[in-house]
């Protein structure tokens, strides 16, 4: 005879368990839940691939800068300029080279600006620790008219050497310091803080005599004045300078710092042969972001999602690349040595591209930079490429999706997992109350299967 009738009898609320639950709790998840967490595994890869993407397209902006009309904090791919310089009386330098003037520049300098510099007697570290209590220091200035009418007034009284340099130094004109001369001999030096014959001091008051300055309070002393102040005179290009500095800025910005007496020379030419290696680095910067963009557009494993903005991208960017420029619309790439294979790629006829750079330079120019009316490849491919990555750019756009798809997608996952918990919390308790129910049935039959054992027995 049969163990059981449906079952019963053979222990069936054993079976109604966790281990059950979780089998099945487990198949529903990866119907349910498992997709969206595929889903948020892509996202990520599509985040680390958009990010690649957006770095090159930040690569070629980078690239694209030195053929913007406007290029900003530096000078343009086409005016690169190079300077040889000769003689070392003189330092060059220039806060934008662009605007400086092709040619030669010689500089003769005969005397340097210098300060008036003055020293006390020398004195013991005994005198130097002691107050000098003499009186006044007067120190005057000559000023642009030469009648020292600048006058500074300083008192020696309960003064240390030290705190009479401190007093000076109060007065923006002047600088002292205490100059150890000896293994125990210091000076009180005095300078004028700036250059040039104006800046010459006159000493004078009680204290000028009893630190050594003058010999009767008024009368300079023999070697206290140990540099004179002069002015910097200089020839130019044959124009005479006489000036308190020694910095001499001509030519649209050329700045030249004198530094030695003595001629020098600086010849400034326009460089021409920088020009192709910006333009290798646009064309590699560009072929690099066609490959990277294609790679996803053309792949079947690809992980980019919206692949439609990529290729508006890359339409606009190709657009202005072979679009037409100048004020009559008659210059292009394809004019100046720039070829295109089948698959898109650009690439440079180096000895092409020489050639219009020797012989139709301005027109190479205005092809990339244009002018304000009618601008250039360069300056509208730089706004745009800028504008990309903008508030309400194309990249910003797509990156602000794919975040609101991610936090979407969390959201399905959250609750997908909520209600997945859900669902077997309440089957366990459903099991709990089945087992009781089939236990309690298997009890009943139990004692119906003994009567059946015994009357079938006799």
């Amino acid at each position: 005879m049969a163990d059981g009738i449906l079952g019963l009898g053979s222990g069936q609320a054993a079976t109604l368990n966790q281990d059950l639950i979780d089998k099945l709790k487990e198949a529903d998840r990866t119907a349910s839940v498992k997709p969206i967490e595929d889903d948020l595994e892509s996202w990520d890869l599509e985040q680390e691939k958009f990010g690649e993407i957006k770095a090159k397209v930040l690569e070629l902006l980078d690239v694209t800068k030195p053929f913007d009309l406007y290029v900003s904090g530096g000078v343009t791919a086409f005016d690169q300029k190079t300077a040889n310089a000769t003689g070392d009386s003189v330092i060059f330098d220039a806060a934008d080279e662009s605007a400086l003037n092709t040619g030669t520049t010689s500089v003769t300098i005969n005397t340097l600006a210098k300060r008036d510099v003055f020293q006390s007697d020398a004195v013991d570290s005994t005198a130097l620790e002691a107050d000098v209590d003499s009186g006044d220091l007067v120190i005057s200035l000559a000023g642009a008219d030469g009648l020292y009418t600048t006058t500074h007034t300083i008192s020696t009284t309960g003064k240390t050497y030290e705190e009479i340099a401190q007093s000076i130094n109060y007065i923006s004109s002047l600088s002292a310091s205490i100059e150890q001369v000896g293994d125990d001999s210091y000076r009180l030096v005095i300078k004028s803080t700036d250059s040039g014959l104006e800046n010459e001091l006159k000493i004078t008051g009680t204290a000028s005599q009893a630190l050594g300055y003058t010999i009767d309070g008024t009368t300079e002393a023999s070697g206290a004045n140990v540099q004179k102040a002069q002015n910097l005179t200089a020839l130019v290009n044959g124009i005479s300078y006489d000036l308190s500095s020694n910095v001499i800025t001509v030519d649209n910005g050329l700045k030249i710092t004198a530094v030695a007496e003595g001629t020098s020379t600086i010849s400034i030419e326009k460089d021409t042969t920088t020009i192709q290696t910006f333009m290798e680095d646009f064309i590699n910067k560009y072929n690099e972001l066609v490959t990277l963009v294609n790679d996803e557009l053309y792949s079947a494993e690809s992980s980019i999602d919206d692949k439609s903005t990529l290729r508006t991208m890359m339409d606009e960017v190709k657009g202005f690349i072979f679009g037409s420029y100048g004020t009559n619309n008659d210059l292009n790439v394809f004019n100046f040595g720039f070829e295109v294979d089948k698959s898109g790629y650009v690439s440079l006829d180096t000895g092409k591209f020489t050639d219009v750079v020797e012989n139709n330079f301005n027109d190479l120019k205005n092809l990339f930079l244009g002018v304000a009316e009618a601008e250039g490849l360069g300056t509208q491919l730089k706004t745009y490429i800028d504008d990309l990555d903008s508030f309400e750019g194309l990249l910003t756009k797509y990156e602000d999706n794919m975040n609101a798809r991610k936090t979407s997608l969390e959201e399905e996952k959250e609750k997908a997992v909520e209600d997945l918990d859900s669902k077997y919390s309440m089957m366990a308790q459903q099991f709990a109350a089945y087992g009781a129910i089939i236990t309690q049935f298997e009890s009943q039959f139990s004692g119906l299967k003994m009567m059946i054992d015994q009357s079938t027995a006799s």
